[in-house]
């Protein structure tokens, strides 16, 4: 039966590993799956909800279009929707994830002809930094961006961006100079005068405008508000609710001071349509804006709101700085990764052929020491029943012979007694009775010694039943310090041994020596249990060696549990033993 058990779980071991097996196999074969046609649909779908403003539909579907897509075969759609949830996450306020997002694009431009996918990355390079207030970096990735071979009106964008970057450092003058430049020259300038200016490049136009009011306002120049207007009417136009609430919160700062209900009106409008596009930047201006036009029940409210929104964001996430990209793609070593990136396709190919290898190997190595563990596990189980039925066995050998020992010529006494004399003679029945009971003591201690040991709260009370039976008219036993701290800590073996020993001291104090006062006691310090048992026994006959030899059970019990013992015989001063043991 046993052996029958080994191999169905050996037969059970087997087959998980054959279906493992076969698993792997098939997510390679589906790994193989054609999902163009998937990702395609997928991905105008996405990229209607992004275009809507519907972020957290758009984000799933990315997501899945990432699953889906082989970076290699549909390397343009994987990389859009890379460029996808980084914008995102930018918009969420979740700079750093943006830039982690970003720097996985990194490997792929080299493999894209088209700019627009680098100009997009640098782009949210740039302002991921200059969301964290790091201008210097800022200003390096809208520098990278304009440097590309890109269209007339991302080279245009990218121009704008530098702009941007002077406008945050406080460089008005020359944000303005550049904006200037942009929006009444060139391609913007083009596209206005043939009334051509539509779509994405109608609302770039319009944060364009809204930029220079800002400048303007920054250095008090009424002409702040001419650009706020005419950016407003942009943005209506082309509903563009991404940026609606920042015209109203520039509008609401303008009125700050001139039309104080005005100011809030507009803050209001910005703070409503910000909720709806749950863009963090803008959000986080129109509660800024809330609060620096109201004032009483209004004004606490709004700090209340503008508290609990920031404290809801991760602010390390607002400061933290993530080199990653800076390290591991520092693009002025273009020639050494150029050749990485070409000998990587080779070097995965043979990497997938050597890991093919190891799995076969490991698929063996795994078969034979589950084998080998399940036969040691047998084995120790067979072990371990034998030699606890040998132990079992030992036991009864040794409590019988103690029972033939110690009992076998006091029962032959009393068959010999009871035979022998008129047992109902007073005197005689009075002696066999006391004879009964001796016996009777003789088998309850020799099976007290051989019963359990409770460990449980009851510990200390069985302790103190188990002296008790060792004291009598001729021997005294006073117990110290045994309840001045807890035994519930104190591990169950180790309760165990120290019972008995007890136990064997006491066989040794009526076999071997005259004592009339035994002393125990207990002691507890940070780390030990120490116990101390002392005896005025002045008949010790046995020397230091022979001493030695007798207690040598008691030393063997004591390091099992890593304790120590000492004692010492003095005829004078009679029989002392310590021994410490840690809790």
């Amino acid at each position: 039966m046993k052996i029958s058990r080994v191999i169905k779980i050996l037969f059970i071991i087997f087959t998980f590993l054959l279906i493992t097996s076969c698993e792997k196999k098939r997510e390679k074969i589906v790994s193989k799956i054609d999902n163009t046609a998937e990702i395609k649909r997928l991905t105008a779908i996405a990229d209607e909800d992004f275009d809507r403003n519907e972020y957290a539909k758009a984000y799933k579907n990315y997501q899945i279009i990432l699953q889906l897509s082989d970076p290699e075969k549909n390397r343009i759609d994987y990389v859009d929707a890379l460029v996808s949830i980084a914008l995102i996450q930018q918009f969420e306020g979740n700079y750093l994830k943006s830039e982690i997002t970003a720097t996985k694009i990194l490997p792929h431009l080299k493999h894209l002809k088209k700019p627009r996918f680098a100009w997009e990355t640098y782009k949210i390079f740039s302002d991921n930094y200059l969301a964290t207030k790091d201008y210097e970096n800022a200003l390096i990735y809208a520098k990278k961006a304009y440097d590309l071979n890109a269209s007339p009106r991302r080279e245009a964008n990218a121009l704008a961006n530098i702009a941007l970057v002077y406008m945050h450092t406080g460089e008005h003058k020359k944000a303005i100079k550049i904006y200037n430049k942009i929006t009444t020259s060139g391609y913007y300038a083009e596209k206005k005068k043939a009334n051509t200016l539509e779509g994405y490049e109608l609302i770039d136009y319009g944060i364009m405008i809204s930029n220079i009011g800002i400048s303007y306002f920054q250095l008090q120049d009424p002409r702040a508000i001419d650009y706020f207007n005419q950016a407003l009417k942009i943005r209506l136009k082309t509903n563009d609710r991404q940026n609606l609430p920042d015209s109203y919160c520039n509008l609401s700062d303008y009125y700050l001071d001139k039309n104080p209900r005005l100011a809030k009106k507009n803050a209001e409008t910005a703070y409503k349509i910000a909720c709806e596009t749950n863009t963090y930047s803008e959000k986080k201006y129109a509660l800024v804006c809330l609060v620096r036009t109201s004032n009483g029940s209004d004004l606490k409210k709004y700090t209340n709101l503008y508290i609990k929104f920031t404290d809801s964001m991760n602010k390390s996430r607002l400061t933290e700085k993530n080199q990653f990209a800076n390290i591991k793609y520092n693009f002025k070593k273009d020639i050494d990764e150029n050749l990485q990136l070409k000998t990587q396709k080779t070097q995965n190919e043979l990497q997938l052929e050597r890991q093919k290898n190891r799995s076969y190997i490991l698929y063996v190595i795994i078969f034979i020491s589950v084998f080998s563990l399940v036969f040691l596990v047998f084995h120790i189980t067979i072990k371990g029943k034998r030699e606890k039925d040998h132990i079992a066995f030992k036991s009864e050998l040794r409590i019988s012979q103690k029972l033939h020992t110690e009992l076998t010529n006091e029962v032959f006494k009393l068959f010999s007694k009871v035979q022998n004399s008129d047992i109902e003679t007073a005197g005689n029945k009075e002696e066999i009775l006391n004879s009964l009971d001796h016996i009777y003591a003789k088998t309850r201690k020799i099976s007290k010694e051989n019963s359990t040991i409770l460990t449980n709260q009851n510990y200390v009370d069985g302790f103190k039943e188990m002296i008790s039976e060792y004291a009598n008219s001729n021997l005294s036993i006073i117990i110290n310090g045994i309840n001045s701290f807890s035994w519930s800590s104190i591990d169950r073996i180790k309760k165990i041994t120290v019972f008995r020993i007890f136990q064997e001291l006491f066989e040794n104090v009526q076999k071997n020596n005259n004592a009339s006062l035994v002393s125990i006691s207990f002691k507890k310090d940070k780390k030990n249990i120490q116990i101390t048992y002392i005896d005025n026994s002045t008949e010790i006959k046995e020397e230091s060696v022979n001493l030695k030899k007798r207690l040598q059970n008691v030393e063997n019990r004591i390091k099992t549990i890593k304790g120590t013992l000492n004692f010492e015989s003095n005829q004078e001063s009679g029989f002392k033993i310590s021994f410490t043991f840690p809790l």
